[in-house]
């Protein structure tokens, strides 16, 4: 079925509205998905904060020509879908490839980030890299751990003298006397 004009104007600036902020795109074909397991794409997507469209090719490569992922969308032929967001790539990439790797029926086609392109084997090799969270907790962790260590070495000789004291009047090293005669 054929649509207006003025219903593909409207697509168009409602996709390009979503795509303005976008800075990556996971592209791929869908062709033998079912309406259940698009859902459960859609749901996945979701829950990294992406979003995910089926797209005409030519109204696609027209809402993407003011935004960062508008090189990936030029040129599409068959049948396509993309996920976008303006979040973690590597969230997005991630999810995306474990489900495209549970469903054979979904192919990667090309994906952008931060307006470079990528293709199949790098989007795949995008999803085996660390998040945005575990590269910042491991950066911290490493600026943290000279001071942990420092403070460890200041308080060893303080640490280590009160159990050597501790050991001696356990063991009663210390007589009464040598304390009364030094006072």
């Amino acid at each position: 079925m054929a649509i207006s004009k003025a219903k593909k104007t409207e697509k168009v600036q409602s996709l390009a509205k979503e795509l303005e902020t976008s800075t990556t795109a996971i592209i791929g074909t869908f062709s033998k998905l079912t309406v259940a397991k698009d859902f459960e794409l859609r749901k996945v997507i979701r829950e990294v904060g992406g979003k995910y469209r089926v797209v005409k090719n030519k109204l696609a490569a027209v809402s993407g020509e003011n935004s960062q992922i508008g090189p990936a969308l030029k040129g599409l032929k068959g049948v396509n879908s993309v996920a976008f967001t303006s979040g973690d790539p590597v969230a997005l990439a991630k999810v995306f490839a474990k489900w495209a790797g549970e469903n054979a029926e979904f192919q990667f086609k090309l994906g952008i980030v931060d307006g470079k392109l990528l293709s199949i084997e790098e989007v795949k090799s995008l999803a085996t890299m660390p998040g945005k969270q575990e590269i910042y907790a491991k950066l911290l962790f490493l600026i943290n751990a000279p001071a942990q260590r420092l403070a460890t070495v200041l308080n060893a000789t303080g640490r280590d003298l009160a159990v050597v004291l501790g050991q001696g009047v356990e063991k009663e090293k210390f007589a009464k006397e040598e304390f009364a005669g030094a006072a």
